[in-house]
């Protein structure tokens, strides 16, 4: 199958959802700088190509497979395709602000489809793997709104708190084998979208004044990710400002 081809220089190979832009990308980035193939998931075959060669012009190695999780049937292909993988970043999803009462039902559904069910799956396809091997490591991408009452945020909020309460389920599951399994609840970071406003002022909410960037979420991604972080897993770690210590 193509994902068995291309191991990276450590020998491991990660799969990076929604890494063709923002987060993501960065993410993707951090995995092939520390040596791992890397499988830059996304729907824009124009962008994963791009970032696939920002990867190998940097000296990385990184593949790039299309897939909408928002269908169960491309997620099931999107871990055929991948093959035996070391490490699984979830980190695609989406947000959305706003009032209770102006959430339609099928946006909630997308929400929690996009959010919920398709690292769910995923970690079905994927983890039993790994357990099998005796060695993996899945890193959630989780927010503070799972963690804090943001009053736009309600449905997003709960997304998150099920990403994490998957987080211990899976690591209780899937750590006596070897398999280690965190999140990492990251607070207002600058991707580069189009809420930057919104950004901006959710970071000076924080203990640092500031919202954080890409980079300093994919740096606690590259960690948990590697041997450094051998001894922690059901872990979810706070990397925003302080602002869920307050």
């Amino acid at each position: 199958m193509p994902g068995q081809q291309g191991n990276g220089a450590n020998g491991q190979r990660a799969l990076v959802t929604g890494a063709t832009s923002g987060m993501g990308r960065e993410i993707a980035q951090q995995l092939a700088a520390d040596g791992l193939h890397v499988i830059v998931h996304g729907r824009d075959a124009g962008r994963g190509a791009q970032v696939v060669d920002g990867i190998e012009s940097a000296g990385g190695q990184a593949s790039f497979a299309a897939a909408d999780l928002a269908d169960p049937a491309a997620i099931v292909r999107l871990a055929a395709t991948a093959g035996e993988i070391d490490v699984l970043v979830n980190n695609a999803g989406f947000s959305w602000f706003g009032a209770t009462a102006d959430l339609e039902p099928e946006r909630f559904d997308a929400l929690f489809a996009s959010n919920v069910r398709a690292p769910y799956f995923l970690v079905a396809a994927l983890a039993p793997g790994m357990a099998a091997r005796g060695s993996g490591s899945i890193v959630n991408v989780s927010s503070m709104a799972g963690r804090i009452g943001l009053a736009p945020a309600a449905a997003y909020g709960a997304t998150k708190g099920a990403l994490e309460s998957l987080t211990r389920a899976w690591a209780a599951e899937f750590s006596p084998s070897g398999v280690r399994v965190n999140a990492v609840a990251a607070g207002p970071v600058y991707t580069g979208g189009a809420a930057t406003e919104r950004t901006t002022a959710l970071g000076a909410t924080t203990l640092l004044g500031r919202a954080g960037s890409t980079a300093e979420i994919a740096a606690l991604v590259g960690f948990l990710a590697s041997p450094r972080a051998s001894y922690i897993t059901g872990a979810v770690l706070a990397a925003d400002g302080g602002r869920t210590a307050i």
